[in-house]
């Protein structure tokens, strides 16, 4: 065997041993558990309501015994001629072209502030804007909604002169108590995407007579770009998803009917029961905010690149 044969193999010898995985099976034994649920919890309950989906019920003769069959796409030609829902989603839409900018804004500002070595008693503050975000949603919900009652609100000279439970305002009285709960939690994943900024990026911009002012519009917004995407994308999921805070205002006000969102008409629908139709509802729905979330992703992406 020549010299350069030699080394070779001992070269290939050294790469298969730097390509040797150290653990291994320790490595296998902390996935497999997280794979099995994520594919019982998951992936499964996805196949389940896209198989669902596509069954309708037959029966043989009007008392006839019902059975399931596979009807095809017959559930989604229901879906695209169901107004109700899509009445629901243009409204959901509706609410997060609104609120998620004045959300995400308000975190920002909050995170900002919480930043600036001008600020006293930042511990104080930080969980005071969290604290709204461990209230559950219903919880919330119910606060507000005796708040917004006229009968019941210590606010009388506001609620007796401005219904905030009609049909006019009882959108945005449900998006007020959203964005109360959820500004804290973006707010905090904005804040530590600053605390991660190093710095001597402020020491340089301090040198070259940058005020506090300055630094936050130059350097601080530009370098949590990532973070407020990250929020918008949840926020996006979470507005096509709201269910708990109308839910629960059906108690407070009649404006807000068993459709007034997708999800609460996915629900309603499943309760009749009609759980197939339920189920390509729940499939539209979920597309429609995997297009939307990506849709954004992208745009952002192409603002970031300009």
């Amino acid at each position: 065997m020549s010299t350069t044969q030699v080394r070779a193999a001992s070269a290939g010898d050294r790469v298969r041993k730097r390509r040797r995985v150290p653990h291994k099976w320790a490595i296998v034994a902390f996935t497999v558990p997280f794979l099995v649920l994520f594919v019982l919890f998951y992936l499964v309950p996805i196949g389940y309501a896209v198989w669902q989906s596509l069954l309708v019920v037959e029966r043989e003769g009007t008392f006839g015994e019902a059975r399931q069959v596979f009807g095809g796409l017959a559930q989604y030609a229901l879906v695209f001629q169901n107004t109700a829902f899509w009445t629901s989603v243009g409204r959901v839409l509706i609410f997060g072209i609104v609120q998620v900018p004045v959300m995400l804004g308000l975190a920002l500002l909050f995170a900002l502030l919480l930043d600036s070595p001008l600020i006293k008693g930042k511990k104080f503050f930080r969980l005071a804007f969290f604290v709204p975000y461990a209230v559950p949603g219903v919880i919330a919900a119910i606060m507000w909604g005796f708040l917004y009652s006229p009968n019941l609100s210590p606010f009388q000279a506001l609620t007796s002169n401005v219904d905030l439970l009609s049909a006019d305002f009882v959108l945005w009285s449900i998006a007020n108590v959203v964005t109360w709960v959820f500004v804290g939690y973006n707010m905090l994943i904005i804040y530590s995407t600053l605390l991660a900024i190093p710095q001597e990026v402020y020491e340089a911009a301090r040198i070259d007579g940058a005020g506090q002012a300055r630094i936050a519009w130059s350097i601080k917004i530009p370098l949590v770009r990532p973070a407020l995407v990250l929020t918008g994308v949840l926020s996006i999921i979470g507005t096509l998803q709201l269910l708990a805070e109308p839910q629960t205002f059906r108690s407070f006000s009649s404006a807000v009917t068993s459709t007034y969102t997708p999800n609460m008409t996915i629900y309603a629908t499943s309760a009749v029961p009609n759980v197939s139709l339920a189920a390509a509802f729940s499939v539209v729905l979920a597309l429609a905010t995997f297009i939307l979330s990506f849709t954004f992703l992208r745009l952002s992406r192409r603002g970031a690149q300009s």
